[in-house]
């Protein structure tokens, strides 16, 4: 019984390591991918044409999306960090929730402008996950909200 806890633990610490690294790599990556972007896109365009056809409003539309990507990808390690101190039900997380959903509604707008400038079936998905993870986000932010609510009461109880 005492292995099987001890199994389970390394496999939470483990797997929480590892989420954490990733979202770093995520969160430092989007900003060198951010800022890169006049030269990427530049290099881009040589492969396909349309990119450079409307090089302004790529850059312009990829920026706003990639501060927009690393805004939500903070508000998401924000989280994250209650999740490792072990105090995930607090206010701070409801609120990163739903600017998290609000941010996800603003990336699936942006993509509905840059499919306004020239149209792919990918960006079409990219608008639906964005809205699903809107939608996601807010209705987590009412559960959260809720927990907290429950928790605090319990802690005047004790």
């Amino acid at each position: 019984m005492a292995i099987e806890k001890k199994e389970i633990a390394d496999k939470k610490l483990w797997l929480t390591r590892w989420v954490k690294y990733l979202l770093d790599f995520m969160f430092y990556g989007g900003i060198v991918v951010t800022a890169s972007l006049p030269f990427s896109i530049k290099w881009i365009g040589k492969y396909y044409e349309p990119v450079m056809r409307h090089y302004e409003e790529t850059v312009i539309i990829y920026f706003v999306l990639g501060i927009a990507a690393v805004v939500l990808i903070h508000e998401l390690r924000k989280i994250f960090r209650t999740v490792l101190n072990e105090d995930c039900f607090v206010m701070e997380n409801v609120v990163s929730l739903r600017k998290m959903g609000n941010w996800s509604f603003f990336i699936a707008l942006m993509s509905v402008v840059r499919s306004i400038v020239y149209m792919t079936v990918a960006m079409l998905v990219i608008i639906l996950v964005f809205v699903i993870a809107g939608l996601f986000s807010k209705v987590l932010a009412l559960v959260f909200e809720e927990a907290v609510r429950y928790k605090e009461e319990n802690d005047l109880t004790i």
